[in-house]
């Protein structure tokens, strides 16, 4: 590598003394220099030679002293590493230098020796500072590529290339959540290819945009359904927080984007959202040749179990109770002992509801008619007639009572 270096001094002998002193490093193709008598002079040749790797100037000369032009090179966006070398070698002019940004100052008459050193010293400070800019730029132009097809911690990692930084295959607790939209077969089906696909990258972007600002973690689009990942690759201690949050911010934005469509003339079903927290297998499951990183285990199956379960249960979000535990000032309502496909023990599992819903008169009135059919009280079976009656719409409401008049007892039921 030729370095360049801009000499900026007024003495006229300067430049065929420099010249002479540092033949052999021309003549190898080590050094190429470019004279200036001058700051303005010099501020001229920098913009014709943008390549000049430093700059080694006297501070007494004519129109524009070395100060005010160093003074001016910090200024730059592209700043030049300068060596200051002056017969006024006070403190004052050290400490002014050194303040406005030079890299060393030297004193005249001029040791030549230590001039080479000084060069050589800055020539390695300015290789040094050009190779971190350049992994800067390719860490960034990586993380630029990755973002396109992966969540943002995920290529965050990948752009850095840290070795071992949790993409490797290992037992995390996490929190996950699936996505599946009702009617997605039939649609598919019915719908135009053109409107099909403007109907798909406008869901899947808007509903990934939610997990990444909520900075989870999409671990797969398969179909019609969305895997979410919370405290994996990255480090979440309100994991299960995050999740609540993230279904309920899905729910609303799933709800709005369906009856926009439906008023297009498009039938857009229903999105369900289950959640449940604990270990999982997490990592890198594509091998050496393809990226896959995602979460296996009994968790992330029963995640999709109680997404599933949303159909028989009417609503559009089940949680489990290590979710709804786990998550601060967690606002919902039971659904019951569900035992799912798959599972020896019943798994409690809840409703999140939003603030307002939560706090309306008619979650007392569940809460109240949900603790008489756990205690097996013969009440429950009015309290919840009652609670339809006041509110038809409440479709969770609805399914206990059929529960109840077909004969079932307490809270747990068998689902597929």
């Amino acid at each position: 590598m030729t370095a360049t270096i801009l000499f900026v001094d007024d003495e006229p002998d300067l430049e065929a003394l420099i010249l002479q002193k540092f033949r052999r490093q021309i003549r190898d193709g080590k050094l190429a220099l470019i004279f200036a008598r001058d700051g303005l002079e010099a501020l001229e040749s920098l913009e014709m030679n943008p390549q000049v790797d430093m700059v080694v100037s006297d501070i007494n000369m004519p129109r524009m002293d070395g100060l005010s032009l160093l003074a001016r090179l910090q200024e730059a966006e592209d700043k030049k590493s300068t060596i200051i070398v002056s017969a006024y070698g006070d403190m004052s002019n050290i400490r002014i230098a050194m303040n406005r940004g030079a890299f060393d100052f030297l004193t005249k008459p001029i040791d030549f020796a230590d001039l080479e050193t000084t060069i050589e010293k800055t020539i390695r400070h300015v290789e040094m500072l050009r190779e971190v800019r350049r992994c800067q730029m390719e860490a960034e132009r990586a993380y630029a590529s990755l973002s396109r097809f992966f969540s943002p911690e995920i290529a965050r990692r990948l752009a850095a290339d840290v070795e071992g930084d949790g993409m490797e295959v290992h037992w995390r607790d996490v929190a996950t959540l699936f996505t599946d939209i009702t009617g997605f077969t039939s649609l598919v089906e019915s719908a135009a290819p053109q409107t099909l696909g403007e109907l798909l990258n406008e869901y899947f972007g808007g509903m990934t945009e939610i997990v990444f600002a909520h900075e989870g973690t999409v671990a797969k689009i398969i179909g019609d359904a969305i895997q979410v990942l919370f405290n994996a690759p990255g480090d979440q201690p309100d994991y299960a927080t995050r999740a609540v949050a993230c279904a309920h911010d899905l729910d609303a934005w799933a709800e709005d984007f369906s009856a926009r469509w439906k008023a297009r003339g498009v039938n857009f079903g229903t999105t369900r959202i289950g959640a449940h927290a604990g270990p999982a297998l997490v990592g890198n499951f594509g091998g050496n040749r393809f990226f896959d990183y995602t979460a296996y285990g009994d968790t992330v199956n029963t995640a999709a179990r109680l997404e599933a379960a949303n159909k028989y249960l009417g609503t559009r979000i089940c949680v489990s109770a290590s979710v709804a535990k786990g998550a601060a000032n967690f606002h919902g309502r039971p659904v019951g002992d569900l035992m799912l496909r798959g599972r020896s023990e019943p798994l409690r599992a809840f409703e999140p509801l939003p603030q307002a819903k939560f706090e309306a008169p008619a979650t007392a009135q569940y809460s109240e008619a949900f603790a008489k059919m756990e205690a097996g009280d013969a009440a429950a079976m009015p309290a919840f007639a009652a609670l339809v009656g006041m509110h038809a719409d409440d479709p969770l409401a609805g399914f206990h009572l059929r529960r109840l008049l077909n004969g079932a007892k307490g809270t747990r039921m068998q689902l597929e």
